[in-house]
């Protein structure tokens, strides 16, 4: 059962109008409701995506709790006359997640990345969350859903951060959430890597001034052609704003 809250299409995606302290309220309700309950986390790259990809676009407004990350979501939305209440980056509600878990001595099991990353992310967290009990680990490099599935259900985690990339994740918490035994899944991209301290998050200064996506270009120039989804989707705002009058 979802929350008492609105939902706010942003080019057919429905991003619920939360602050980050609701999200993470909710977060926390999800992790103790019967069930299996997952998160997204759509930026304007996977809001493109998604409009390309009727299966992913189901994936994503399926998810019980889907958080706007990024500049470019919330002014996509205050363009279309129906303002977001301010972007909750994935990164940001998993780190206030973890705390409130931790508090609670609840399990998390760690999905994705390359081989040793989850280890890593693992091993930083438990220093950093005193209480957080790590459940397990897996690399994002497997093929057959099921082992993985049942390793978590094995582990007994109440959460699992699902980080394979959009629209992997989304379609795979999707499908296999149930199978998980988890309480809450979330997907959360590239989280991992930052957590394991193999990619540096942008500074404070930049995220608070909505260039986090350019510090990222910067330091990944390769990203160029995932970045050029960011002017597409604001013409598709545009575009969709000129509809809606």
């Amino acid at each position: 059962m979802r929350g008492d809250f609105m939902r706010i299409d942003v080019l057919g995606v429905g991003f619920d109008n939360l602050t980050m302290e609701e999200a993470v309220d909710e977060g926390v309700r999800l992790l103790h409701a019967e069930g299996t309950h997952y998160v997204v986390t759509p930026n304007p790259e996977i809001v493109e995506v998604c409009r390309e990809d009727p299966a992913a676009m189901r994936a994503v407004n399926g998810a019980d709790l889907v958080l706007p990350d990024g500049i470019g979501v919330i002014k996509g939305a205050a363009m279309l006359g129906t303002p977001l209440k301010e972007k909750t980056p994935g990164i940001e509600f998993a780190a206030h997640l973890m705390g409130r878990m931790a508090e609670e001595g609840l399990s998390l099991y760690l999905l994705g990345a390359k081989p040793g990353v989850a280890e890593q992310a693992a091993e930083n967290l438990r220093k950093q969350y005193p209480g957080l009990q790590i459940a397990g680990t897996h690399d994002g490099y497997f093929k057959d859903d099921g082992p993985v599935a049942e390793d978590i259900r094995r582990s007994g985690a109440d959460a699992v951060f699902v980080c394979l990339g959009a629209p992997k994740q989304e379609l795979w918490m999707e499908k296999n959430g149930d199978a998980t035994g988890a309480k809450l899944l979330c997907g959360l991209g590239g989280s991992l890597d930052v957590f394991a301290g193999v990619v540096e998050r942008a500074p404070k200064f930049w995220s608070d001034h909505g260039l986090e996506w350019f510090y990222r270009l910067c330091k990944e120039p390769r990203r160029i052609g995932r970045m050029m989804k960011l002017p597409l989707f604001l013409v598709h705002v545009r575009r969709e704003k000129g509809r809606r009058k």
